[in-house]
């Protein structure tokens, strides 16, 4: 069986064959059924329907969107995306999130209680105000065309290194130690401590 992954292909016949295949499907009005994938990227982009499991017990059914746009809990929201969601130890207190010492949303209606902040590499928002923002350090630009990874670390932080995905316009002084991000609140999600459970 001379089965080999779509992700090793080069990228760009990858585009082509995605784009063949969600061209088919619509000429064709039928869906494709996909097998089992543990390349995410690959069946984000070709599925009309996935399902995330966890060791053997199904997590969240939904359309790729749907799915990534609105994890039901901490595994789903960490299992969809590259770069990864940024995951943070913080705190809901008196209606508000907190990052360590900074405020960095609201939460209405939510209970005061530690939590997980997950934060899509595209939830954030350069700022110049240290107010209501989250406070990182800087640790490198990386210019990737129309829009740049800034890489940063915080020490609630539970992955290596924070990325921040914000257009190219934006210009980042280089020389500064800290940055400072606003959060768009639909790429910000919150999980229970115990249970990982959306909140």
């Amino acid at each position: 069986n001379n089965y080999q992954k779509l992700s090793d292909l080069n990228p760009f016949i990858l585009e082509e064959i995605a784009n063949f295949f969600a061209n088919y499907k619509v000429l064709q009005g039928i869906r494709v059924e996909v097998g089992a994938y543990h390349d995410q990227e690959e069946a984000m982009s070709i599925s009309d329907l996935i399902v995330v499991m966890k060791d053997g017990v199904i997590q969240q059914i939904g359309e790729p969107q749907e799915v990534y746009d609105e994890p039901k809990n901490l595994f789903v929201s960490k299992f969809l995306g590259t770069p990864p969601i940024n995951v943070f130890q913080g705190k809901v207190e008196k209606e508000k999130v907190w990052i360590g010492s900074d405020c960095v949303l609201e939460a209405k209606g939510i209970q005061d209680q530690e939590v997980y902040v997950a934060i899509r590499p595209e939830g954030f928002v350069l700022s110049e105000e240290k107010e209501n923002t989250l406070s990182c350090q800087l640790q490198a630009v990386e210019v990737m065309g129309r829009d740049v990874s800034v890489v940063a670390n915080h020490p609630l932080c539970e992955n290596t290194v924070i990325r921040a995905i914000i257009p190219s316009e934006n210009k980042i002084n280089t020389s500064t130690k800290d940055v400072y991000f606003e959060l768009k609140k639909n790429k910000v999600f919150l999980f229970h401590k115990e249970t990982e459970e959306r909140l």
